[in-house]
């Protein structure tokens, strides 16, 4: 952006300005941005624009969580998630439309992949989320959290996620701090080392198994990096980033990987690394033949995490009735995505 202004003979703090009035106040038009000069402003309308994705659905859940179904061009559609809390919120961000990692419990992943998101549209579903929730009108901090947590593998569109990550952080646009901008990942190894070397968030792993045979049906890039190689890669992390913790998630799954015994070998692959682990109750879409475990299976699971020495918690499911849920996302998508193309071709004729 400094270099934008500089080859436009201005000077490298409009770069600033503009930031903050995209940012923090919530300002697209370049006419409001009253701080530039007016001949800056009548230029800037001239050559530029401010693109975002076109809300095409929104939807409440019964417990506050909100959805948007975004198009970003004629064919490619992601959501993105808010997660309410007191005093609070998390927001779920989207980094690829589909995935193509095909882990077997998650919806997403059975869409197909179709291409990455750039970063504008990365960082677009924060500016999106900050209008529609009243972020900019009354200057508060409902979105506390943003977790990379949505559609694709982030480490597969890397520079661009970092990117918008950035500028999550970044004093003069959202100014977040490094606990709480968080990537998940399902274990790309070289990535996660190139991570530790490029970035300060927060570090997730979507683990769900605790030896490779079964890793390798649940979360098949297990079959490129086994988990002794992510775990090394973990604590190599957190040695560089000196981290408070790095999350592992957990999804329970009723009779696959939720015996008491894969619980005790969950504790031993924590051992050497700060870690925390959630629990993620099994969340069902169409097609699936996976059942979440029991509320008491998950209990005793916990227990035994803990005993060891483990920080868990088991996550509330938020968003269910919505299909907002963890695993969730785009299982209905393209339909509705393409109703609504339909419509408006009907509405154009």
């Amino acid at each position: 952006m400094e270099a934008y202004f500089v080859d436009m003979g201005e000077k490298p703090f409009r770069a600033a300005q503009v930031l903050k009035w995209i940012y923090q106040y919530g300002i697209t038009d370049f006419s409001e941005m009253t701080t530039l000069s007016k001949a800056l402003r009548e230029k800037l309308s001239g050559i530029a624009q401010i693109e975002l994705p076109k809300i095409i659905s929104e939807q409440i859940s019964k417990d506050g969580t909100r959805k948007w179904l975004l198009q970003l061009d004629n064919n490619n559609s992601i959501e993105t998630v808010f997660i309410p809390e007191k005093d609070r919120g998390t927001l779920c961000v989207s980094s690829q439309v589909g995935c193509a990692l095909d882990c077997s419990f998650c919806a997403t992943g059975k869409q197909g992949f179709n291409r990455n998101l750039t970063t504008g549209e990365i960082i677009g579903q924060l500016w999106i989320a900050s209008q529609a929730l009243g972020v900019y009108q009354h200057k508060n901090r409902t979105i506390s959290n943003i977790v990379m947590m949505g559609m694709g593998e982030p480490m597969l569109n890397f520079d661009n996620v970092v990117s918008a990550m950035n500028l999550m952080m970044e004093d003069h646009a959202f100014g977040l701090s490094r606990k709480r901008v968080t990537l998940s990942t399902s274990g790309l190894v070289p990535a996660i080392d190139k991570l530790a070397e490029t970035s300060d968030v927060s570090l997730a792993i979507s683990l769900h198994a605790t030896n490779d045979e079964l890793r390798n049906q649940l979360v098949p890039i297990n079959k490129s990096f086994p988990i002794a190689e992510l775990m090394a890669a973990c604590k190599r992390y957190a040695k560089i980033r000196a981290v408070d913790t790095i999350t592992f998630e957990y999804v329970m799954l009723d009779g696959i990987n939720d015996s008491e015994a894969e619980a005790r070998m969950l504790v031993k692959l924590m051992n050497g690394i700060p870690a925390k682990i959630n629990l993620i109750p099994f969340n069902t879409f169409p097609g699936t033949d996976y059942k979440c475990s029991s509320t008491m299976v998950i209990d005793k699971f916990r227990d035994i995490l803990i005993k060891g020495g483990v920080f868990t918690i088991t996550r509330k499911t938020r968003g269910e009735d919505i299909d907002a849920a963890c695993g969730q996302l785009v299982g209905k998508v393209m339909a509705r995505a393409k109703k609504h193309q339909h419509q408006q071709r009907n509405n154009q004729t």
